[in-house]
């Protein structure tokens, strides 16, 4: 999808430098990415204690 962004060179220049990304368009495909990940992640924090497994790790052990 082709779209028209206004950014802040210096900080495209500065993420470039970071990311070692060769295009804008890579360093935006990388971010978005990144973005996507870290809210997954956020998502599955919900779930902190509240599932329960009860697994026995011995008995794994074992098989």
């Amino acid at each position: 999808m082709r779209t028209t962004l206004d950014l802040p060179e210096n900080l495209i220049k500065e993420a470039m430098n970071l990311t070692h990304a060769k295009t804008k368009t890579a360093l935006i495909i990388r971010a978005i990415e990144d973005l996507v990940r870290k809210q997954k992640i956020e998502g599955l924090k919900d779930f902190k204690g509240k599932v329960d497994l009860d697994i026995d790790f011995n008995t794994l052990r074992k098989r």
